[in-house]
């Protein structure tokens, strides 16, 4: 009988240890063949435009050395490229999930799962299915910004747009103190400490096409 050609699996993860311990794991599987592996979201994303596939799957990291793996995913949509992706996470938050499958991912598992939920990912992932954790799809698009009022979002653009205490009031016709009280539902909302970190979330949606 012919022997049964095997996946050809890349890998994108920044840090060499997870990369090893990955490589020593796929070397022992018989379905599998490493290809190759890159730490950079650009490097990937040259893999991935070759003219002549070089893998049937990619394992990525959430973070890359340049990139997070959401960043990969939004640019491939962009440059039209496709590639069957299992993102291996070391992160439990269930935002990171979410927004992997806003973005069409077809797997998605934790570094600290049993390494046969990897290999049944990988499996399943390679056979053409979508094979994630269990999410509750009615709050797929559940993020901190989409429970703001349009108030509230008026008022985060504006600190983005550098807005101090005093020029809200008087633009608005309130007192600084309401703006403060306003300020510090918001922040609760966002489950943010200041200003800084509001912004910085603003503007980490706003860079994603969320708000």
């Amino acid at each position: 009988m012919p022997e049964k050609s095997r996946f050809r699996i890349f890998i994108g993860e920044r840090n060499p240890l997870v990369v090893a311990a990955l490589g020593d794991m796929i070397s022992r599987d018989d379905r599998f063949d490493l290809v190759g592996s890159v730490q950079a979201g650009e490097a990937f994303l040259r893999a991935a435009s070759a003219s002549t596939p070089q893998f049937d799957l990619a394992v990525l990291g959430w973070k890359l050395s340049d990139m997070d793996a959401g960043a990969v995913m939004t640019e491939m949509q962009r440059r039209s490229l496709h590639a069957r992706l299992v993102i291996f996470s070391n992160d439990h938050d269930i935002a990171i999930l979410k927004q992997c499958v806003r973005l069409g991912v077809q797997g998605f598992c934790y570094q600290f799962d049993d390494p046969a939920i990897l290999f049944d990912t990988l499996v399943a992932v390679a056979n053409g299915r979508i094979c994630v954790p269990y999410l509750d799809v009615s709050k797929i698009n559940d993020t901190p910004m989409s429970r703001l009022t349009t108030r509230e979002r008026e008022l985060l653009s504006v600190l983005a747009d550098g807005w101090t205490n005093l020029q809200i009031a008087t633009r608005t016709g309130i007192s600084e103190n309401t703006v403060k009280y306003h300020l510090r539902n918001l922040y609760d909302k966002l489950d943010v400490r200041n200003r800084a970190m509001a912004v910085a979330l603003y503007t980490g949606e706003k860079n994603r096409g969320r708000v």
